[in-house]
């Protein structure tokens, strides 16, 4: 379980003499739980990315609480990374490698044995459909390839908890689906799953509850027949450019 109070995150920006501050998320709450897939909808810019680092205990919030499976974020930071699969956009993979090798290295580095390791990566290949790349070199991979592999590497060690910054951006309609049947399986297991996305199919066919994420607020909260007839509409894409629409004004 993931729980939000009161999140805020203010950066600080010093520029040729002068500071100024930004606000990127403005006391936000909510909770993720076991067996559900939890989507923060917003456009680019708008603090999912921040949040969900947040989370994952690369940055530090200004202010507010977050919790994982009770761990705190700031003082259990050790024991929230240990439990959680983080996918960010920022990851960088070396082309050298193949997938087979990264899967064994990040195993290492969460401290799995090698049998657990080997284990673990066959399920992952075959679950992810990387029977034909495993070996391949990662600069020789298609994009589709790379963030299966990056998947893959980020679930090597099986955590409990699964945080996705945008994990169909870029792919085409095939990959795309089998990344999200992978994280709807995951979820029917039990496991917490939280993603991000700005893409509409993704939140309204994948998401069990939803946070629509507009300049660092959550503007709606619930699941999506929650937030459509709170709104009046029938379909999500409505409710969202409401919202930015008021942004715009």
């Amino acid at each position: 379980m993931i729980e939000i109070h009161d999140l805020t995150k203010v950066f600080e920006n010093k520029k040729k003499g002068s500071v100024s501050y930004k606000e990127a998320i403005k006391g936000i709450n909510f909770i993720c739980n076991p067996g559900e897939i939890f989507g923060l909808l917003g456009p680019n810019g708008a603090g999912k990315t921040t949040t969900l680092r947040c989370i994952s205990t690369l940055i530090k919030p200004t202010s507010g609480s977050i919790t994982v499976n009770g761990y705190d974020s700031i003082k259990d930071d050790r024991k929230v990374r240990s439990i959680i699969g983080f996918l960010t956009s920022d990851m960088k993979l070396d082309g050298f490698f193949t997938p087979d090798y990264m899967m064994d290295y990040f195993g290492r580095l969460n401290k799995m044995t090698p049998k657990d390791i080997a284990e673990r990566k066959e399920v992952l290949i075959k679950e992810l459909h990387m029977e034909e790349f495993r070996y391949k070199k990662i600069d020789k991979l298609s994009t589709g390839m790379k963030q299966k592999t990056s998947i893959a590497i980020s679930l090597i060690h099986n955590p409990d908890i699964i945080i996705f910054d945008e994990p169909t951006n870029g792919l085409d309609v095939v990959t795309a689906k089998n990344v999200t049947d992978f994280l709807k399986k995951y979820a029917n297991e039990g496991k917490t799953v939280l993603i991000s996305t700005h893409i509409m199919s993704v939140a309204e066919h994948i998401c069990d509850k939803l946070g629509i994420l507009i300049e660092g607020l959550i503007k709606e909260l619930g699941s999506l027949d929650e937030i459509v007839k709170r709104n009046k509409t029938d379909n999500l894409e409505d409710v969202f450019f409401r919202y930015l629409e008021v942004q715009d004004v």
